[in-house]
């Protein structure tokens, strides 16, 4: 068996408390694609990797929270 690389995965919750947003953005990010995120049950987690990547990442335009 392979072994698994040294992945933590972050709750909508948590990720989007670390990135000052609202839960909702960061569903609206999931679904678009823009941040990637692995679906366990009912629920989405996201690679902490990926969250520090998206927040040093500079984009062309700002996340905007509109919920």
């Amino acid at each position: 068996m392979a072994e698994l690389p040294d992945v933590r995965f972050l709750t909508v919750a948590e990720v989007a408390d670390i990135m000052r947003v609202s839960k909702m953005t960061v569903y609206r990010l999931v679904h678009s694609g823009e941040l990637p995120a692995v679906r366990f049950g009912r629920s989405y987690r996201v690679p902490e990797s990926a969250v520090t990547a998206a927040l040093e990442m500079p984009s062309e335009r700002p996340i905007a929270d509109a919920g």
